[in-house]
């Protein structure tokens, strides 16, 4: 094991060395001047001989460098060499660790404030104890060592904090910034067909966790996911539903049956074709998940149209980034508005049309619908003419034939589909139409995920 420390105390107590070495019966160490301070490297079979040996001149240096400077110098170098390599680095607001080919930077703000001490976080609620309005925003660790693969870090007030290597790299900015929050496969008709997805049937999806795991693992991978054989009823329905999570209700209630009766202001109720959209567009937080059962459909027509938002977009973006880009900024008014003998509502939501994570650039959310998109008053003049032109690229990629999955939903068939991801759609109909089906919380779908070790 090699390390490399570079320490005031050690400055002090051989000022006037400006090379030389010191030999033990294990180990030979050698001091050098660099351009910051001066630094000690050793290699040894066993440290602790070399600490043995050191250990008193150092803690008389420490004693003596203490009067004149009782922090750490800046600059000073910290590597850990053993099955997982890296260099520890202390600048003057931060730690920077060299690890896999990749700096990492962590404010010391930041490193006391994930403490994860029993006096800092609650390992039993997983929940922060420290008062973060405590920490003093020009904290610096006083002292640094490694031991058992771990950083250790001593703070002013005596307080040690530890943090191993693996949990520093999954919790960087630079590991996150590379990293995908949701994998994903982004499909168009064929790729989606040619997948051959197997069904879910109704009584083992009900009664096996391991279906549920199945089909919590399609839904995150594709979007949609169906569960077959389930029976034609609204409580059946429900039933299947909230095997997966809890039910959103909304406007339009919590389960909802309807026919193209027109009971409600929405073109949905009513046997016209409509095209590809997401929906709730006018909710600040538009609904996670959409669920459809058709229950009985005596008539032609009526084919559920799927498109996968993601792939399109994605699409977009390979080819022109800078449209891509713009989707993403500008912000667009969606409402609605009804006004019946029944129902009185005025919904309004703000957002862009395509939604990313602002540290790796990964799309989470697409809001297309043009039925629910209000006047567009949110953008400066100069701008409108080119966002029309990002809108109506992202439209024709949306719209081409190849990116179109046509399913028909037939009675004991129910389809879950991600609502922040994929467009529905259906072809115009004849006779009577029977649909029912909810909206569910994404939080809560996602949940169930992880709690199968799902990654989501």
């Amino acid at each position: 094991m090699f390390y490399e420390i570079n320490d005031l105390s050690v400055r002090k107590r051989f000022t006037r060395l400006n090379s030389g070495c010191l030999e033990t019966g294990r180990c030979r160490v050698v001091f050098y001047r660099s351009i910051l301070s001066y630094s000690v490297v050793f290699s040894a079979v066993m440290f602790r001989a070399f600490h043995r040996v050191i250990s008193p001149s150092l803690r008389q240096a420490q004693l003596l460098s203490a009067r004149i400077e009782p922090r750490m110098s800046w600059g000073h170098m910290l590597q850990l060499r053993s099955a997982a390599s890296a260099t520890f680095r202390f600048l003057e607001d931060s730690l920077e660790v060299s690890h896999g080919g990749t700096p990492m930077r962590f404010s010391y703000v930041w490193l006391r404030d994930h403490c994860r001490s029993a006096s800092s976080y609650n390992s039993s609620t997983h929940q922060r104890s420290l008062d973060t309005g405590s920490i003093e925003l020009t904290v610096r660790p006083e002292s640094s060592a490694v031991e058992d693969d771990q950083l250790v870090l001593t703070w002013p007030d005596g307080h040690v904090s530890k943090y191993s290597l693996s949990w520093l790299a999954k919790n960087s900015y630079e590991g996150r910034e590379k990293a995908t929050e949701q994998p994903r496969v982004l499909w168009n008709a064929n790729i989606y067909q040619n997948a051959s997805i197997s069904s879910i049937k109704w009584d083992t999806f009900m009664s096996c966790d391991n279906e549920l795991k199945k089909f919590l693992q399609n839904y995150l991978l594709y979007g949609i996911a169906f569960v077959d054989d389930v029976p034609t009823t609204v409580e059946a329905t429900e039933e299947v539903t909230q095997r997966v999570s809890l039910i959103r209700e909304t406007t339009y209630g919590r389960m909802w049956s309807f026919t193209s009766d027109f009971s409600r202001g929405d073109t949905a109720y009513s046997q016209l074709a409509l095209d590809r959209h997401t929906d709730t567009t006018y909710f600040q937080e538009p609904c996670g998940i959409q669920v459809f059962h058709c229950l009985r459909h005596e008539g032609t027509g009526g084919r559920t149209l799927l498109v996968d938002g993601f792939y399109a977009a994605e699409k977009l973006r390979q080819r022109s980034p800078e449209k891509f880009e713009l989707l993403c900024r500008i912000p667009i008014r969606h409402e609605y508005i009804e006004n019946t003998d029944n129902h009185r509502n005025h919904m309004k939501g703000v957002g862009p049309v395509l939604n990313v994570y602002s540290w790796n650039n990964e799309l989470y959310m697409i809001r297309y619908n043009n039925y629910d998109r209000s006047v567009i008053n949110t953008i400066p003049h100069d701008t409108v003419q080119r966002w029309y032109i990002a809108h109506r690229e992202l439209t024709t990629e949306l719209r081409r034939a190849e990116n179109e999955l046509w399913v028909k939903l037939s009675p004991g068939k129910v389809i879950f589909i991600d609502n922040w991801r994929v467009l529905h759609g259906r072809e115009s109909f004849t006779g009577l139409r029977q649909l029912c089906g909810c909206y569910l919380t994404r939080d809560d779908v996602l949940s169930a995920a992880r709690c199968f070790g799902l990654q989501a």
